[in-house]
């Protein structure tokens, strides 16, 4: 971070207990976890367009969807494949072997075969031992190995598996050949203490591996244990733009490649700069509004209002800013409102070259005041239903879904 020596960097402190690895792969999952944020659906060609920009950005690894789940999911996954992009475009699989068909044919480079490994997914979900499941997986990376895939092996819900059953699962899939080991923690229940004890047993039990890590963000913290995963040499962390994904969604790309380079100092190979640009691009295809107060990206990211915080701004931005706007392709606002100061006025009105004198700028500040603290109420309220109703039911509501079942005559 460059401070001119006027701040404190205390993570040299902790800088020798870190172990990055070289280079950092990053692995975007948004054209499939965030596809499947509830109510999102990308076109083949809306696919296409999110892809060129990540690869464009540096992104190393776009898994451009489950060819199997659909005719349009296989024409999406042939378009991106076909693109000639700089990335590596992967697709993913369950252990069945025609989902890894499906893969191949789709031109797809890498492959991403998932089992669930939780007594609670097998005896629920798949109904299926554990025995069933390791026979599956091995006989799923023989077969993608046999296709000329580079294979990532992928179990959902790992962090709440038996461990005996995880090394014995990861150690045959090794065995067959698999290239990346990735760790799951599908329903974000990690902090980054246990985290951090479970990667290294991990490791110890699994031995040397090129390994991955797939956090969600149900309790907050997927960049804080995915930041835990890279410290200890996961080589290739997965990412959503804008935090996409299932539930609260996955780990956000701009948050994680801003944190490594700003507070760790190490490069990711990425066009920082271009992040607000790509997260606006997928707010508009996705549908899905970034919140005001999202890290790096959201509105008021690099937005301030009141008085005490806009006076330290105008002094130096490194009073209440971490980074420049201009890093990650924003620029400042000062907001004017209820808690505006004096400076910030004094600064806006420079735009059209006014300085007026200081009893009519209070005058001015108090009318400043005065009327956004007298906004309708009405007004607020009105645009937060609006906004909500987007949310109630995303997808197929109610009523659609019961018109389609009567118009099938069922």
């Amino acid at each position: 971070m460059a401070d001119e020596g006027l701040v404190e960097n205390f993570h040299e402190h902790t800088a020798t207990r870190r172990h990055f690895a070289e280079p950092i792969v990053f692995w975007d999952e948004t054209l499939r976890d965030g596809e499947q944020t509830p109510g999102v659906h990308f076109s083949p060609e809306e696919k296409l367009r999110i892809a060129e920009v990540l690869s464009e950005m540096g992104i190393s690894v776009i898994n451009a969807g489950i060819p199997v789940v659909s005719e349009e999911e296989a024409e999406a996954v042939r378009r991106v494949a076909a693109a000639g992009l700089a990335a590596d475009i992967l697709a993913a699989a369950r252990t069945v072997p025609a989902d890894i068909d499906a893969v191949i044919r789709s031109g797809a480079t890498h492959i991403a075969i998932f089992v669930a490994a939780s007594n609670v997914h097998l005896k629920f979900k798949l109904k299926m031992s554990q025995d069933q499941v390791l026979s599956a997986a091995t006989r799923s990376v023989r077969q993608a190995k046999d296709a000329g895939l580079h294979v990532a092996f992928v179990t959902e819900d790992t962090v709440r598996a038996p461990f005996d059953f995880v090394e014995k699962l990861y150690l045959a899939v090794k065995a067959e050949g698999a290239d990346r080991l990735v760790v799951a923690d599908t329903v974000g229940i990690m902090t980054p203490l246990t985290f951090a004890w479970y990667l290294r047993e991990f490791l110890r039990r699994i031995g040397p591996a090129d390994w991955s890590v797939h956090c969600h963000n149900d309790f907050g913290m997927a960049t804080a244990n995915t930041l835990t995963a890279l410290e200890l040499g996961a080589t290739s962390p997965h990412v959503c733009v804008n935090g996409l994904g299932e539930r609260a969604g996955n780990t956000p790309l701009e948050e994680l490649a801003l944190s490594l380079e700003r507070l760790y100092g190490v490069r990711t190979g990425l066009d920082l700069s271009r992040l607000y640009e790509l997260s606006r691009l997928v707010e508009e295809i996705s549908g899905v509004p970034v919140s005001p107060t999202k890290a790096v990206v959201g509105y008021n990211a690099f937005s301030h209002e009141a008085g005490i915080h806009t006076h330290g701004i105008l002094a130096h931005t490194l009073t209440y800013e971490p980074v420049q706007p201009e890093i990650v392709g924003r620029q400042r606002r000062m907001i004017l409102g209820k808690h505006t100061g004096k400076a910030a006025l004094v600064e806006k009105l420079k735009e059209r070259g006014m300085d007026l004198p200081d009893p009519v700028l209070v005058d001015l500040l108090q009318r400043l005041k005065a009327t956004t603290e007298q906004r309708s109420k009405e007004d607020l309220e009105l645009f937060l239903v609006e906004y909500r109703s987007l949310f109630e039911q995303p997808g197929m509501s109610d009523k659609e879904f019961w018109k389609l079942v009567r118009e099938m005559g069922l």
